[in-house]
């Protein structure tokens, strides 16, 4: 890793009379690295710092809000209150070396025009490897100052938008994880009974190298789909660079088979000792947090319970949208469920695809099985209970609009009775919605 200490000691030695051009320009190199992100400060900075206060008072250990108050400042031409903001960050987490770089520009912007963060004649020397560790750290300050929308978003007075990857949690599921690879965020929501998920936590991320969704063992890229944590690995059991703790996925998943996806051990896990914080495309395919905000997240977190949808971009709705998703595949699945207890063999299987698929069935044998039971049957009775909802990404699904039913079934027929946990594959067509694949 870039050591961008040896920075800090050059400009220690800097005169402590700001040149107030070179820190304009600084100011304005800060509007270039992410203009989408920075204009938003120009309406109401003390707002801003509200809602980074807010985030601080709920998560006391969020370094990232710390960081964004210090960018704050220096942007609002407050440098000292910058500094003294670095300098407590640095005091807690010494090895965040992009707090250390923002520093060291700060600092150096006192005698030298400053272009862009990272970019002055020290730092010009650097060989291509390390010139690299910095264009790193470079992005991911625009990905942290990004990250500042959703929280200027909550001053206007329109509803907030919601994920359409998130429809629905059931009784059994407190917690779900959105991962948004283009932004490098991790959201958490929260199961709200009847209404719609809260959003709780949110929280950089670091994925694959390469950039894309996964298909091969090995490409370094981080999987799109909707996926669920399946076990919990602690960190005696693992090597440093896994840093606190593992939770593991069901990569590959049904339809990552179907689609002849390979490759194995996508885990969600804390970063090695030695750092702070992983640049934004840096793991073989895993997603990687700080430890501190690992060790915030994993109690929230369940093997067996709690999903993880990872996509490219989230698709945000609004309340209206939400609930109209939401109730349409509801309604889909109490079809399916009403004509199946009815007995109508034909009508029940008219839920299901043409390229439905299960583990040891198609369609055709599905049918026939189906068909076979109802004969030695008078009467079933179905009940479905604990439903999660979870849209998948077009990106991963051939651009197929598909939606993850998860949820208990209660069997009971005239010769057989079953309670089972149960995942759907639900693929719209037209106005309809089709089983295209049925296991547990």
């Amino acid at each position: 890793m870039l050591n961008v200490f040896v920075l800090l000691f050059c400009s220690l030695l800097l005169p402590a009379t700001y040149v107030q051009a070179e820190q304009a320009q600084m100011l304005a190199s800060l509007e270039t690295t992410s203009a989408s992100s920075m204009h938003v400060l120009s309406p109401n900075v003390d707002d801003v710092l509200k809602q980074l206060d807010l985030r601080l008072d709920a998560y006391p250990q969020d370094y990232e809000a710390q960081l964004l108050r210090g960018l704050v400042y220096f942007k609002s031409g407050k440098p000292e209150l910058a500094l003294r903001e670095l300098d407590d960050l640095l005091r807690q987490v010494p090895d965040f070396h992009l707090a250390s770089l923002i520093r060291g520009d700060i600092l150096l912007s006192r005698v030298v025009a400053l272009r862009d963060i990272g970019e002055n004649r020290i730092l010009s020397q650097l060989n291509s490897n390390q010139r690299a560790q910095l264009d790193a750290l470079r992005l991911e300050v625009k990905l942290r100052l990004d990250s500042m929308r959703p929280p200027v978003a909550a001053f206007s007075n329109t509803p907030p938008r919601l994920p359409r990857q998130i429809l629905k949690l059931g009784e059994s599921v407190d917690y779900a994880v959105l991962v948004e690879k283009s932004s490098h965020r991790l959201y958490v929501y929260q199961r709200q009974n009847d209404q719609p998920p809260k959003l709780v936590q949110n929280y950089y991320v670091s994925t694959g190298k390469k950039p894309g969704n996964k298909y091969t063992s090995g490409d370094l890229r981080t999987p799109e789909g909707v996926y669920f944590i399946t076990s919990w690995i602690p960190k005696e059991k693992l090597p440093d660079k896994y840093g606190v703790g593992a939770f593991p996925l069901n990569y590959p998943n049904e339809l990552d088979r179907r689609h002849g996806k390979t490759g194995y051990g996508i885990w969600l896990h804390g970063t090695e000792s030695n750092y702070y914080s992983r640049p934004p495309l840096d793991s073989e395919g895993c997603m990687v947090l700080t430890n501190i905000d690992f060790n915030s997240l994993k109690k929230e977190l369940r093997p067996g319970a709690t999903p993880v949808v990872i996509v490219e971009k989230v698709d945000w709705l609004s309340p209206d949208a939400w609930f109209r998703e939401r109730d349409r595949v509801l309604t889909a699945l109490e079809r399916w469920r009403h004509d199946w207890e009815s007995l109508d063999v034909d009508r029940y299987l008219s839920h299901y695809s043409n390229d439905f698929w299960s583990q040891d069935y198609d369609l055709k044998s599905w049918s026939k099985r189906k068909r076979q039971l109802a004969r030695n049957k008078s009467y079933q009775k179905i009940q479905l209970s604990d439903i999660s909802l979870l849209a998948y990404p077009e990106s991963a699904a051939d651009k197929k609009d598909i939606v993850v039913a998860r949820f208990k079934q209660d069997y009971q027929s005239s010769n057989y009775q079953s309670d089972v946990s149960k995942r759907l594959y639900l693929q719209r067509n037209k106005d309809n919605w089709k089983i295209m694949y049925e296991g547990r």
